[in-house]
């Protein structure tokens, strides 16, 4: 059984920073590539970063790209997000997800496996 497990989210000021991890069980990790989207209120889940199985290449939004960084670790199962400069559009329900595109991908359909998301929340 496959499980994904976000943690690290809540509240923090505009300018803050938050490190999301995500530990995965039930897959060989490194043979997926992984990726982070995000859901805000209203509006429609979006890709936020994506790295390929060695984490040798990584993919970013526009938004996002230069204030946060998607790494991994393989030997623990995990992937991280860490956020820096966080602004109040960035608030949102941070989602993990595994693809067996192993060199990442940003599209959502090409991802199997989701968890159940972190609540990130930014204030003005």
């Amino acid at each position: 059984q496959v499980q994904l497990v976000e943690s690290g989210g809540g509240l923090v000021q505009a300018g803050g920073s938050l490190r999301l991890s995500c530990a995965a069980s039930g897959v060989i990790f490194s043979s997926y590539g992984m990726g982070w989207f995000r859901q805000a209120p209203g509006k429609e889940r979006e890709f936020v970063a994506a790295i390929s199985w060695s984490g040798g290449r990584t993919y970013y939004a526009d938004s996002v790209k230069g204030r946060f960084t998607i790494s991994r670790d393989n030997a623990k199962n995990t992937v991280f997000l860490q956020m820096n400069s966080l602004k109040p559009t960035d608030t949102a329900v941070y989602y993990c997800a595994a693809s067996r595109t192993v060199g990442g991908t940003l599209l959502d359909k090409n991802y199997d496996y989701w968890g159940q998301g972190t609540q990130v929340t930014v204030s003005s």
